[in-house]
């Protein structure tokens, strides 16, 4: 990763950055080395004070989606591009982002990354080429499920929490050729480790929710407790991805993936007790495993977070205005990376969950989350619970999406031009 740094300085030297700029060439997609450092304007999203992102200098907020399948259908099937259609309803609806999975989920799920690297990285030029088209930005998630790379390279899972591990030198190697290769493309927003990987850690019962066993789709062939996950292994493994990341780009944001803490997190990890913890352990917890230079905290809010507190019905309000305090207090922005809420007849149905997202998305507005992505469009595995395709019980949601983004981006132009007289 630090290969290139003394490129940078011979081309500074010679001027060469400054020819290029005065040129105006443009960069295709996935021709991005380090052959010159990023230029301020080439990430259009940083951290900024006080909790706020900055969108192209200017304090932003905005609601965007899920979008799990998008890249990986082109892993699986190089000629499936229905995710295009998908990017294109969601540009129609002004949704301004998407999290998506930029990496297989299984271990068999790598090997045309492993196998054929240029194959693998025509495809994903593809998908960030429309993207960028569509004009929505991306946060990818690069090492989605926290069993699959210690998998991949024949190591436990707790080897997560050991920087001089396999699996932390194949999460630098792809970090390095991921971020390397989209280092100055501005649709990339930025750079998530996995998804929740927090949840794992300090369980009590731990034996029963170690990854699974499927050798058809390339696992390791037994667990045992040295696929367990500690606190302190996640910490680790955020703080390598952080630090892998700003040896390349040293603006955009980094956030780790995580959900809530449990609502025992701190109990879990002191006492292995399920107590729930206080508000000033939760964002104790909330800060301690976004390590820096991890700079972007990621939480997932769903209906049963509510459950909190020792309350039954904590508004989310409230839970959002924690995590708002704790981001604040260090340094750094907040993503709610996931929110939803199922509509299957057992949780409710539809109108529990229109509830439930209505609450949340004004929940958001009111305590000033800069970022949130809905859970998820277009995952059929989910149809009968948290799936937004274009056309089922759930597709109204896209609508109060662009509702809430045209209000947020009606605050964002106030911010940046103030009516006089008021």
């Amino acid at each position: 990763m630090k290969r290139g740094r003394q490129s940078w300085l011979i081309l500074l030297c010679f001027g060469v950055i400054g020819v290029i700029v005065a040129l105006g060439q443009e960069r295709p997609v996935g021709q991005a080395t380090l052959v010159r450092p990023l230029a301020s304007q080439e990430a259009a999203m940083v951290v900024g004070t006080n909790g706020a992102i900055l969108k192209d200098g200017n304090a932003w907020r905005g609601i965007g989606i899920n979008y799990f399948s998008a890249f990986n259908r082109l892993i699986e099937h190089g000629d499936d591009v229905s995710s295009f259609a998908g990017l294109a309803m969601l540009a129609k609806h002004k949704i301004p982002f998407i999290r998506f999975a930029c990496c297989g989920f299984w271990p068999k799920d790598w090997n045309l990354y492993r196998n054929n690297k240029e194959e693998y990285f025509r495809r994903m030029d593809r998908f960030v080429r429309e993207a960028r088209k569509r004009n929505i930005g991306l946060i990818p998630s690069l090492f989605w499920y926290d069993g699959c790379i210690p998998d991949v390279v024949g190591e436990s899972r707790n080897q997560w929490g050991n920087p001089k591990s396999k699996t932390i030198a194949f999460m630098r190697q792809y970090v390095n050729e991921v971020v390397g290769r989209y280092l100055h493309e501005r649709t990339i927003w930025a750079w998530e480790l996995g998804n929740e990987y927090s949840l794992g850690a300090d369980l009590p019962n731990a034996a029963e929710h170690r990854p699974p066993v499927q050798l058809d789709l390339g696992t390791a062939a037994s667990r045992s407790a040295e696929d367990d996950l500690t606190h302190e292994m996640v910490v680790t493994a955020c703080a390598e991805l952080g630090r892998a990341v700003r040896a390349l780009d040293s603006t955009r944001p980094i956030t780790t993936g995580h959900s809530l803490p449990r609502r025992a997190a701190e109990h879990l990890r002191r006492e292995k007790t399920w107590v729930q913890d206080s508000p000033e352990e939760f964002e104790r917890n909330l800060l301690e495993v976004t390590p820096s230079p991890c700079d972007l905290i990621s939480v997932h809010l769903y209906p049963f977070d509510k459950e909190r507190f020792n309350a039954k019905d904590t508004p989310y309000a409230q839970t959002m205005r924690y995590c708002m305090d704790a981001a604040r207090l260090g340094g750094k922005a907040l993503f709610v990376g996931e929110f939803g809420a199922p509509d299957s007849q057992k949780d409710g149905g539809p109108e529990a969950a229109r509830k439930h997202i209505l609450e949340m998305i004004a929940a958001f507005e009111s305590t000033g989350v800069p970022l949130a992505a809905l859970w998820n469009f277009d995952l059929s595995s989910q149809e009968s619970s948290l799936n937004v395709p274009a056309a089922n019980s759930q597709s109204w949601v896209l609508d109060e999406l662009q509702r809430a983004n045209e209000r947020l981006e009606r605050e964002n132009e106030e911010r940046v031009h103030p009516r006089q007289g008021r």
